[in-house]
C-alpha cells in the first residue's frame, strides 16, 4: 500500500477545503458589507405608515438591492436589478447605490426621470461603456419614486422596471421606459416622469423579475409577471407582514425543488 500516496491526497483536499473554507468566509463578508449598504429598518418604520421588504438572493450576495433616501420633504425609494448575480451583480449593485447617493445629495428638488438619466450616465462612465457590441453588456434595471407627502405626489421613472399601485383592491401598472441604466441604446431617450396623486390607502409595489420569472417544480414553466400582478393584487386587503409572508410562501411552494434562477425582491409600501 502507497502511504505516500494517500498522504498527498490528503493534503491535496485539506487544502481544497481550506480555499473553500476561506472563499465562503470571504463571500459571507461581502453579503455584510453589502447589506450594511441597505436602508435600515428603524428608518424605513419612521418614513412610512407600513411596508414589507421580500429580499431572496439567488447566492450569498445580492444583485437585487433596494434603496431609500428622505431629504427634506422628498423620500426616493427603489428596487434595482443588476445585470446577473452572485459576486458581478453585488458589485454592480453597490456601485448603484453609491451613484444614488451622489446624485439625490445634491438635489433640493429632485425629479425621478432626471436621477435616472444621471445614473445612467455615470454607470456608463464608469463602466467605460460607448455603445459597442464588444463591450460587456452590464447594466442596472431600475424603478424609482419620488414621493412629496405633503404635497400628495409621487413621481415615478422606470428603466424596464414598472411599479405596481393597489387602490381599493384594483390594480393599476406604470410601465417603464424600455431602456436601462447602462449600455447606450441605439438612439439614447430620456427617461419619462409620471406623476401620480397620491390617496390614502394606496399601496404600491416595486420589484425585480426574480420572482416572475422562476420556474415551478410541477410545471416546468415561468411563474411569470401576469400571475404575480393577480398574486399581489388577491392579498393586498391583508398586511404588509401577511403580504410578505404569503409572497415568501407561495414562491418556494412554486418553486419546489427547483433551482432559484435569479436574486427575488419586492417593496411593498403605504405612504
Amino acid at each position: 500500500m502507497d502511504y505516500s500516496n494517500h498522504q498527498n491526497l490528503d493534503l491535496v483536499s485539506l487544502v481544497q477545503n481550506q480555499k473553500m473554507e476561506d472563499h465562503l468566509a470571504s463571500l459571507q463578508y461581502a453579503r455584510m458589507i453589502q447589506r450594511a449598504l441597505l436602508p435600515d429598518p428603524e428608518m424605513l418604520k419612521g418614513l412610512f405608515k407600513d411596508y414589507f421588504v421580500l429580499f431572496l438572493p439567488r447566492d450569498i450576495v445580492s444583485g437585487d438591492f433596494y434603496y431609500v433616501f428622505s431629504r427634506n420633504q422628498y423620500i426616493c425609494v427603489a428596487a434595482g436589478d443588476c445585470t446577473g448575480h452572485g459576486v458581478p451583480g453585488a458589485l454592480l449593485s453597490i456601485l448603484g447605490i453609491s451613484f444614488l447617493n451622489d446624485i439625490l445629495q445634491l438635489r433640493s428638488e429632485p425629479k425621478a426621470n432626471r436621477i435616472l438619466n444621471l445614473m445612467r450616465e455615470k454607470v456608463m462612465k464608469a463602466l467605460h461603456q460607448t455603445g459597442a457590441r464588444t463591450e460587456a453588456k452590464d447594466s442596472i434595471d431600475i424603478g424609482l419614486c419620488i414621493i412629496d407627502p405633503t404635497e400628495g405626489k409621487l413621481q415615478f421613472s422606470g428603466a424596464n422596471r414598472p411599479l405596481i399601485r393597489v387602490r381599493e383592491g384594483s390594480l393599476s401598472e406604470f410601465k417603464p421606459d424600455k431602456m436601462t441604466i447602462g449600455v447606450a441604446p441605439v438612439r439614447e431617450q430620456p427617461f419619462t416622469n409620471q406623476i401620480l396623486d397620491i390617496l390614502p390607502g394606496d399601496t404600491y409595489y416595486l420589484y425585480s423579475d426574480g420572482f416572475s420569472d422562476q420556474f415551478g417544480e410541477e410545471t416546468d414553466k415561468k411563474f411569470k409577471q401576469k400571475q404575480l400582478k393577480n398574486l399581489i393584487e388577491s392579498i393586498s386587503d391583508l398586511s404588509m407582514t401577511r403580504q410578505k409572508a404569503f409572497l415568501k410562501e407561495t414562491f418556494f411552494q412554486w418553486k419546489g425543488n427547483c433551482q432559484q434562477i435569479d436574486d427575488v425582491l419586492i417593496f411593498g409600501f403605504k405612504i
